[in-house]
């Protein structure tokens, strides 16, 4: 793989105009689809193999058109202190609104407070739905002005009048989750190259890469029918991973060009390299997200492909786009003083680089990796137990883990639909915005209006059920549709129970009347999601851990290196989602972080983390212990041999995480809830396993295993093939053959 890299890294050099001329068509092509595609949907709840999405099944069968039926909007009236909303002047404004809107364009239809169990107990609060005859997302901006000022006029009044419902939901702010990522990006990858165009290159590639994912995620939007956060989580990994792939190579370029290697030859030579570590870290990456579709969850394979998919853009454009630019500046990434004294032409090395070649060692001796790793070597055994115990500590609130999806009640209070949440649970109970779909199917039963009475009675019996609403039959009147309301909210631990126990007391319902019935609604459908989720975790770990193990014995020919790499991915794992928990369901700093109202942890969020953190855990971990393996190999001792690469690598790996954390974290600003809480887990996952596990439990492992970290049987070595990731034959093969003089004809390697 070396040798085949080194070649197209040579290659897209000296072809340069082609490479880029190639990338210009692609990103015209899918940028021309995605100006033609359509809107994209909404994120679908479809749900196979959990009760809730048969029971869903089942009433759309046996009610044709339930599912068709049109958007809706909920008109929540709260009365001022003191006052009742069925007060005579409030009365009337309610009044005033609900026959107004009647007559609006679309509307289906408007079912009064007053008419209905439309008012609480208390008379404090009162609601209204309008019904649609279209979609959500068809109803018009002067239906949906009619209403909003329908909802104006009523306020004028003295009553506090908020909406819920999909009709008039407000659109989550945008945030400015790129712009600071690649604010923060450019800043560190100025500080540390000390060139402008050394820094501007890993992001312009990057961003070209992000423009071609989403613009392609975009065009086929229709036909597999992605939503908005599979595209807004695909720009958030290839932002991040576009920059780092392009880092590493820039970064290899410059240590080429250090070493006396002119423009075309150090290009090949960093991707012969560096390019091996990029193809085995995307590699990973697309392998876990494109695992996710295991699982078994609709959305979630969506997403896993759509960002595996970016991550594949984002590793050709590092193949190719970076050596073609670096073919148009071949100085102009160079540091400022080693550009001093460079000629004009094209070829030959800078003064200075040819000075510090013929004087003394590449740029990083002395550096304070080096010195870090020499910490380290003299305390392995202390180091080693804190970054354990700190990233164990970490991970305990993991034990406490809920999983579940949020609604309203997780929206910011400056929504109107988070109001309205509040509103209708102060006036009717917290379990009000959560009810239970309980669908009855008494096509068995001797008689089904009789069975149908006897579960509605159960249900109104059991213990945390505040009411049942009457049945309604289909047209064959042997299928009945109940809705339970809960005494606790949608979110709440009992709510969860109490689905237990209902569903607990089906075969005892069956027996007595021969009719069965399921749950579902968004409640159960919650619950059932979050405990396939939890039930998934475990296995999916256990697959990627497995991977993690195989992936790395084959690269690194070492048994204890890939078992060390898995225990450190999974100390960092379980970290962060420990502080996930810590922050968005318990609550703890959870104001530092923008985050109003802390729930269950989103029930797709685990695996989704395991699947991204293995892919970016493997990166570092092949960039930094390939370098350690590469001095080994050479004959360095193991203590060496961490310092050694620790004085190539440990600066790189620092400013790939806090690029990778700018570009993560920035995307807490605003987007979707699920955004923001996959932007603060990746941004601590790649903190704990950038800067703890790679800098401080790695070398400690390493260091107390010595030689025996690169131990292997020999019928296992015999059985592996070779995979040249550190690209020794490039380097024997480069050794052996006359050193390049600088001209395309001298080549050791033809392209």
């Amino acid at each position: 793989m070396a040798i085949f890299l080194y070649r197209l890294g040579r290659g897209a050099f000296r072809r340069r105009r082609w490479v880029m001329l190639s990338w210009a068509a692609v990103l015209a092509v899918v940028g021309f689809g995605a100006l033609n595609a359509g809107e994209a949907p909404e994120d679908s709840d479809s749900m196979p193999g959990i009760e809730a999405q048969q029971a869903f099944d089942l009433i759309n069968e046996q009610f044709p058109g339930a599912e068709a039926e049109g958007a809706s909007a909920r008109i929540v009236f709260v009365a001022p202190d003191g006052q009742k909303v069925t007060a005579a002047e409030n009365r009337a404004a309610v009044d005033a609104l609900v026959a107004g809107v009647a007559d609006g364009p679309q509307v289906a239809g408007v079912t009064n407070p007053f008419d209905g169990p439309g008012v609480s107990k208390d008379a404090s609060t009162a609601y209204a739905t309008v019904t649609y005859e279209v979609k959500d997302d068809d109803v018009t901006d002067a239906s949906k002005e009619e209403l909003e000022g329908a909802i104006e006029e009523v306020r004028d009044t003295g009553l506090t009048v908020e909406a819920g419902g999909g009709v008039l939901e407000t659109e989550s702010a945008a945030g400015l989750g790129e712009v600071i990522g690649v604010g923060i990006a450019a800043v560190v990858l100025l500080i540390t190259f000390g060139s402008l165009a050394a820094a501007g290159l890993p992001l312009l590639t990057a961003i070209v890469g992000v423009a071609i994912s989403l613009s392609s995620i975009i065009a086929l939007t229709t036909v597999f029918g992605l939503s908005s956060t599979t595209g807004e989580l695909a720009m958030m990994l290839g932002l991040a991973v576009g920059i780092d792939y392009s880092l590493f190579v820039v970064s290899r370029y410059r240590e080429e060009r250090a070493k006396g290697h002119d423009p075309q030859e150090a290009a090949g030579l960093a991707l012969g390299t560096a390019g091996s570590a990029v193809v085995f870290a995307g590699l990973t990456v697309v392998i876990a997200l494109a695992g996710l579709s295991v699982v078994g969850v609709p959305m979630l394979t969506k997403i896993g492909l759509g960002s595996a998919g970016a991550v594949v853009v984002g590793v050709l454009i590092a193949l190719t786009m970076v050596p073609a630019l670096l073919g148009f500046w071949p100085n102009a990434v160079l540091a400022r003083r080693d550009r001093k004294g460079t000629p004009p032409v094209r070829g030959g090395l800078p003064g200075s680089l040819r000075r510090r070649e013929s004087s003394g060692p590449a740029e990083g001796a002395g550096s304070g990796g080096s010195r870090w790793a020499r910490f380290v070597l003299r305390r392995p055994l202390p180091v080693l137990l804190v970054s354990v115990a700190g990233l164990g500590a970490l991970a305990m609130p993991v034990t406490d883990l809920r999983l579940g999806m949020p609604g309203d009640e997780a929206k910011p209070t400056s929504a109107t639909e988070r109001r309205a949440y509040d509103a209708l649970a102060d006036g009717f109970g917290p379990g009000f915005n959560g009810p239970l779909t309980v669908v009855v199917d008494a096509r068995q039963a001797d008689d089904p209006r009789g069975a149908v009475t006897v579960v509605s009675e159960k249900l109104a019996g059991t213990e945390g059920v505040a009411a049942v609403s009457p049945a309604e039959f289909n047209e064959a009147e042997d299928t009945a549709v109940l809705s339970a309301t809960p005494s606790t909210a949608p979110t709440s631990e009992q709510t969860k129970d109490l689905v237990h126990t209902i569903r607990g007391e089906r075969p005892a319902a069956e027996a007595a009347t021969g009719a069965t019935f399921e749950v579902t609604g968004t409640t159960a459908l919650n619950i059932d999601v979050g405990q396939k989720m939890q039930n998934a975790l475990v296995p999916y770990l256990s697959v990627v851990l497995g991977l993690a193990f195989l992936l790395l014995l084959l690269v690194f020919r070492s048994v204890l290196v890939p078992l060390k790499a898995a225990l450190g991915f999974l100390l960092s794992v379980l970290a962060s989602l420990g502080l996930v928990v810590t922050v968005f369901q318990q609550g703890h700093g959870a104001g530092l972080f923008g985050v109003e109202q802390t729930g269950p942890i989103m029930s797709m969020m685990p695996i989704f983390l395991v699947g991204i953190v293995f892919g970016l855990a493997m990166d570092y971990q092949v960039f930094l212990v390939s370098r350690i393996r590469e001095a080994h190999v050479h004959g360095e001792s193991p203590g060496q041999a961490i310092v050694s690469g620790f004085r190539q690598s440990a600066k790189v790996v620092a400013v790939a995480a806090v690029i990778m954390m700018g570009v993560f974290g920035g995307f807490m600003t605003g987007g979707e809830s699920i955004v923001k809480m996959v932007g603060f887990g990746l941004a601590t996952a790649v903190l704990f396993d950038a800067i703890v596990v790679r800098m401080v439990f790695v070398p400690a492992v390493l260091a107390l295993l010595g030689k025996r970290a690169w131990w292997l049987p020999r019928w296992l070595d015999r059985l592996l093939p070779r995979v040249d990731v550190e690209g020794e034959a490039l380097t024997r093969r480069t050794a052996a053959l006359p050193a390049p003089a600088g001209d395309d004809r001298h080549d050791p390697v033809r392209v």
